[in-house]
């Protein structure tokens, strides 16, 4: 089976943390500081935790359609990402705290559980980095 590419983010980035992102198109355009810095801009962690929420709610999506449940429309994540160090060692490990307001918790459990197995995100970090999922 050919894998088909449905998108590709480009970004063009100078000056790492304390520099400057901007995406291909133009639509992303942002000053980037150092986590806990003064400066104006937002980090690495902070957009890879935005990137990831929104994605584990489209996976949430698709787990809810497959099982003929509507999501809410005010489905949420949460989501943490820590960047840690170990004796000079620097990693991420990450928290994904999902709301699913009016749904029963076994049930709310079971998608979150099968979205953190398709979300793309999610499959990136397996076994890489520590993430936690809690039904909120």
């Amino acid at each position: 089976m050919a894998t088909k590419v449905l998108y590709t983010g480009k970004t063009h980035t100078t000056g790492g943390r304390e520099g400057a992102a901007r995406s291909s198109d133009g639509r992303l355009d942002i000053a980037l500081s150092s986590p806990g810095s003064s400066g104006a801009g937002t980090n690495p962690e902070q957009l890879f935790a935005a990137g990831w929420s929104a994605c584990f709610i489209g996976a949430l999506g698709l787990a809810a359609g497959a099982r003929k449940i509507q999501l809410p429309a005010d489905t949420a994540v949460d989501a943490e990402v820590d960047l840690a160090n170990t004796d000079g060692a620097y990693f991420l490990r990450a928290r994904l705290n999902v709301s699913l307001p009016g749904i029963e918790r076994e049930i709310a459990q079971s998608l979150v559980e099968a979205a953190h197995q398709t979300c793309p995100y999610s499959k990136a970090t397996q076994g890489n980095i520590d993430v936690v999922t809690t039904v909120v």
